[in-house]
C-alpha cells in the first residue's frame, strides 16, 4: 500500500515537469496524475494513450478541470481535434477562446466563443475584423497585436478604450503618449516593459512595487 501511494504521489509531480514525461510510471495513474499531464505541454501524447487506447476509448476520464487546462494547452490542439471528433461538448469553450492555436477550431464554432478571451487572444485579430461588434473592448486594450484596430476605435470613440489596460500593451506606447489623463493609476504602466520614455517623465506616478 505504501509504494503505491508513493508512486502515484512521484507520478502526480513528474507530471507536471515537462521534462520528467519519460519517468512517469503508466502502472500509476490517477485522476490527479491525468489533470497534471493535461497542464504539461509535453504531456498531451501520454494523455492521448491513456484516453484513445486502442480498445477503449474512454472521454469520461476526462474531468471538467482536465478539460479546461487541455483548452488551454497550447500543444493539446490535436488531441482536442479528436477528442471534438466525439463529444463537441466536452470543450472548454471560454478557454479554448484564449487559445492562440486554436484559431481554427474556434473559426468552425462561433456560437461556442468567449468574446472575453478571444479579444485578448493575440492570433485572433483577424477573426475580430470580421466580427467588429463582437469585440470586448476592454480585453483588446491589452492585445498587442491589436494595435491598429485600437487606433481604429479611437477615431470612432475613445471611450471604447480601457485606458489602464491599453497601460499595459508594450505596442501601445505611441496611444499612451498623447492620452496620459486617462490613466487612473500607473500600476500597469509601471510594468510596461516600454513605457520607459514616460516614466522617467513621471517619476512621482510610478508605482514601484509593480515596476
Amino acid at each position: 500500500f505504501v509504494y503505491k501511494h508513493f508512486s502515484f504521489k512521484l507520478n502526480e509531480l513528474l507530471a507536471l515537469n515537462e521534462n520528467a514525461i519519460h519517468l512517469i510510471d503508466k502502472n500509476y495513474i490517477n485522476q490527479d496524475v491525468l489533470l497534471n499531464l493535461c497542464k504539461n505541454p509535453n504531456g498531451i501524447l501520454l494523455v492521448d494513450e491513456i484516453i484513445f487506447k486502442k480498445d477503449n476509448i474512454n472521454l469520461d476520464l476526462l474531468d471538467e478541470m482536465c478539460m479546461i487546462h487541455l483548452s488551454k494547452n497550447l500543444n493539446a490542439i490535436s488531441l482536442l481535434e479528436k477528442i471534438m471528433s466525439i463529444d463537441n461538448n466536452k470543450i472548454e469553450w471560454e478557454y479554448l477562446s484564449g487559445n492562440p492555436n486554436a484559431i481554427h477550431l474556434i473559426e468552425k464554432n462561433l456560437d461556442k466563443v468567449c468574446w472575453h478571451n478571444l479579444s485578448a487572444n493575440i492570433n485572433a485579430i483577424p477573426l475580430l475584423i470580421k466580427n467588429f461588434d463582437k469585440i470586448e473592448w476592454f480585453y483588446l486594450s491589452s492585445n498587442p497585436n491589436a494595435i491598429h484596430l485600437l487606433e481604429k476605435m479611437i477615431s470612432i470613440d475613445i471611450n471604447k478604450i480601457n485606458w489602464d489596460q491599453l497601460s499595459s500593451n508594450p505596442n501601445a506606447i505611441h496611444l499612451l503618449e498623447n492620452n496620459l489623463n486617462k490613466l487612473s493609476h500607473y500600476n500597469f504602466l509601471s510594468k510596461n516593459p516600454n513605457a520607459i520614455s514616460i516614466l522617467e517623465k513621471n517619476l512621482d506616478k510610478i508605482s514601484w512595487f509593480h515596476f
